[in-house]
């Protein structure tokens, strides 16, 4: 049987964007399957080679990611917010000046369009940011670049300034994962409902529907452990992949303007955060380490491995870092519609 033109291609995508994937797994760097995958497809695709990626294959990876993001939250962990309504109100407030102060300065010293911008500066949320750049808000390009740099200065930084808090070290424990057959309802009602929903303008819905139904799973005890390692994996090579279709190669100049509007936002959402994380820690009395880790613009699971091994409560990391991410899937399309 002739393979079509098609699932030619798209195997193509997929199999470049593994290889790219496994790759920057060797090396150790973070969200390999996101950066590996789009790197290795976007320089396959400046070459001449013809890749796609059909939209279902992607609606079914950002459900995938949201159901991830959508474990982060336990039910034993909700029941400690009430004590942390002021630091959780901060990071709210840090949110929000992240992505106005830091939109403002890449549109008016970098000329960027405002959904470009907004995502761009979008802090901790790089998975959700490219979904919705997939959708057709913003450059692709543009916003994958910044946000790659944005996460590899964070995994360098946050490290050495954990480890210089000078706490006791301890054990990490990761949760098991979910096993396949909650995994495989989970998706079938992501898709159910955000596919439909993706038709009404919602932003990245799959993701979105994903993340709130496996919050409510694993809230009411229905569901237990984020997705399988592997799922995840998958899903970040086929979103990378996706971004690796779009990009294009970059001249010298764009790619130095680039390096500096990276420059500029990762040194105000650096600092935003630690002048946050001194105001809470000065109204709460909680340890200074904690809550910076806890507001460090970075994945959930990295900070609460962080956290946990430097002492700190992990629920506190974990709640904060669900917290940031709840709050802007829900605010960056907000900005972004008022500002279209």
């Amino acid at each position: 049987m002739k393979m079509t033109n098609a699932v030619k291609t798209t195997l193509t995508a997929v199999l470049i964007g593994l290889g790219g994937a496994t790759g920057a797994a060797l090396l150790s760097l973070p969200a390999a399957g996101l950066i590996g995958s789009s790197i290795a497809v976007a320089v396959a695709a400046t070459l001449g080679l013809k890749m796609t990626m059909p939209q279902r294959l992607r609606d079914v990876a950002f459900g995938v990611i949201g159901i991830s993001l959508g474990a982060g939250v336990q039910a034993d962990a909700l029941d400690h917010i009430g004590s942390w309504s002021i630091s959780l109100s901060l990071l709210a407030l840090s949110l929000v000046a992240t992505l106005l102060i830091g939109a403002a300065l890449l549109r008016r010293l970098f000329g960027m369009d405002a959904e470009t911008a907004f995502l761009a500066s979008s802090p901790g949320t790089m998975s959700n940011a490219i979904a919705i750049a997939l959708d057709g808000h913003g450059n692709v390009t543009t916003i994958t670049i910044l946000q790659v740099m944005r996460l590899l200065v964070l995994v360098a930084v946050v490290p050495p300034l954990a480890t210089a808090l000078d706490a006791e070290t301890g054990g990490i424990v990761y949760p098991a994962a979910m096993n396949a057959a909650a995994l495989i309802l989970l998706l079938g009602a992501t898709l159910c409902i955000g596919i439909p929903a993706a038709r009404f303008k919602v932003p990245a819905a799959c993701l979105l529907v994903g993340m709130i139904l496996s919050s409510v799973s694993h809230v009411a005890g229905l569901a237990h452990g984020p997705a399988p390692s592997w799922a995840i994996f998958a899903a970040f090579v086929v979103t990378g992949t996706s971004v690796g279709t779009r990009l294009t190669s970059i001249s010298p100049r764009a790619l130095l303007a680039l390096g500096q509007a990276g420059a500029v936002l990762i040194a105000t959402t650096l600092a935003l955060s630690l002048a946050f994380t001194s105001a809470a820690a000065l109204v709460t009395g909680l340890p200074w380490g904690q809550i910076w880790i806890a507001y460090a613009p970075g994945g959930v699971e990295a900070m609460a491995a962080i956290g946990l091994a430097l002492g700190y409560d992990p629920a506190f990391v974990a709640v904060h870092h669900f917290a940031r991410i709840v709050i802007l899937v829900v605010l960056v399309p907000l900005l972004l519609r008022r500002n279209a």
